[in-house]
């Protein structure tokens, strides 16, 4: 009993001894460091559409795509322009005013430098617009400043031309906005208008009229002789075939009284005609004239009272 307890105390002596010099032994745990995340990659940006894909100065265009981030540019060769952001996914601008007319590379630049993909994107000339002619009637037989006439618009420029009826038309350019020219002796009726800053870039043609309607404005008593005188017929597009009607009866023009009959027709311009009135009685009367042109146009019919 006695042996059985000494060798139970001598195991147990061994194993502490072993097992405190194995735990002596055992090596030092050394925190470890973990390697640095790699920087994450840029969202690209793409460009799916650029409407439209060709404008003027002045003219807003959009680009739709992703990547836009919340602020970008947009650079049209090297200007760089201010892009409207929405949601990142469209980018709107404007062409400045200034930009000539050519072929510019477009590229999107977000506000973290990131530079997208390079497009062509052409720059048109401004093209020249006519809003309206003042006036946009004369009379055919308007004279000197009464055949001027002012085309109101914009983008007038110093090469730009004016045409009438299709044909290059001396004129002066005002400003961007405003063309003047003299009306050519046309025949009357609708002549058309149109201002070109080059070959293929016209305005939108406007219509002026010429009018040959004649038109009577005032008639009065003039010289008095021994038994006819002169009834002065004022107004405007009178010509010089133009016939008076008296009370239905024709004086003057083709067709009309001969000049050697007593009742004559004197043509002075487009804007007087003199009728010699032989009155069988000195007595006031009322009476009716009105002027009819060769071409079938006439005037309104207006009541005189005189011999």
């Amino acid at each position: 009993m006695k042996r059985a307890t000494i060798l139970i105390l001598l195991c147990s002596c061994f194993i502490s001894l072993a097992c405190g010099g194995y735990a002596a032994e055992r090596p030092k745990r050394t925190k470890s460091v973990s390697a640095p995340l790699p920087a994450p990659t840029p969202v690209p940006i793409t460009v799916l559409s650029i409407i439209p894909a060709q404008a003027e100065p002045g003219a807003k265009v959009m680009l739709s795509g992703s990547g836009f981030g919340e602020t970008a540019s947009v650079f049209l060769g090297s200007v760089e322009i201010a892009a409207l952001v929405s949601d990142a996914k469209q980018a709107e601008f404007t062409i400045p005013q200034q930009m000539e007319a050519g072929l510019y590379a477009l590229y999107v630049k977000r506000s973290d430098g990131t530079l997208g993909r390079t497009y062509n994107f052409s720059v048109l000339p401004l093209r020249p617009v006519l809003s309206t002619l003042q006036p946009a009637l004369i009379s055919s037989c308007a004279v000197g400043g009464d055949r001027e006439v002012t085309a109101v618009g914009a983008n007038f420029s110093d090469a730009s031309m004016l045409f009438f009826d299709g044909a290059v038309l001396t004129s002066v350019r005002h400003s961007p906005e405003s063309i003047s020219f003299s009306v050519p002796n046309v025949s009357g009726g609708l002549h058309q208008v149109q201002v070109k800053n080059a070959p293929d870039n016209a305005s939108v043609p406007l219509v002026l009229a010429v009018e040959t309607k004649p038109e009577i404005g005032q008639v009065m008593i003039g010289n008095e002789h021994v038994n006819y005188y002169e009834l002065v017929v004022s107004g405007r597009n009178f010509q010089q075939n133009s016939s008076l009607y008296v009370d239905g009866t024709q004086i003057g023009g083709r067709g009309g009284q001969e000049m050697a009959e007593r009742e004559k027709l004197i043509y002075i311009d487009c804007t007087k005609l003199i009728y010699q009135r032989h009155p069988f009685s000195p007595v006031n009367k009322d009476f009716r004239l009105q002027v009819v042109n060769p071409g079938g146009e006439g005037s309104q019919v207006i009541t005189v009272t005189a011999p």
